[in-house]
């Protein structure tokens, strides 16, 4: 059942978290940039804007699907996959149309090496974009 699946709170997003709050970043929570907008965190002080994606929703190169879809709900599967490509490069667009730094993170990198990514998020504020390439 997809109403059970968490959009806030995962587990790679806690342990950002926890990273950058013991790097001393403050931040907020699924703040509202502008309409269509809403990143994971903020750092306002410094206005980048982060987003912790799934690798399966958000099409990891490394863990997402690497075959098509099959069945009788093939086409509906890749139209919502292409839907959240779409709107994470609109959010993306919008945020910088704010004036915010924007960064992506896949869920792997930030379980992997949660102390790492919250290093590269802090570096975010001295660079101008650091939205990865989709």
């Amino acid at each position: 059942m997809l109403s059970g699946r968490r959009s806030k709170d995962t587990v790679p997003e806690r342990l950002l978290r926890s990273a950058l709050h013991a790097k001393g970043a403050r931040f907020r929570l699924h703040r509202r940039l502008v309409a269509g907008c809403t990143p994971d965190l903020v750092l306002p002080r410094h206005r980048v804007a982060v987003w912790v994606d799934g690798c399966f929703w958000h099409s990891c190169p490394i863990h997402g699907r690497k075959t098509p879809f099959t069945g009788p709900n093939a086409d509906l599967w890749q139209q919502k996959l292409d839907r959240t490509r779409r709107r994470d490069l609109r959010a993306v667009e919008l945020a910088h149309e704010a004036g915010w730094k924007t960064l992506r993170l896949w869920e792997c990198e930030v379980v992997q090496d949660p102390i790492g990514e919250a290093t590269r998020v802090l570096a975010a504020s001295c660079l101008s974009s650091l939205t990865r390439a989709r």
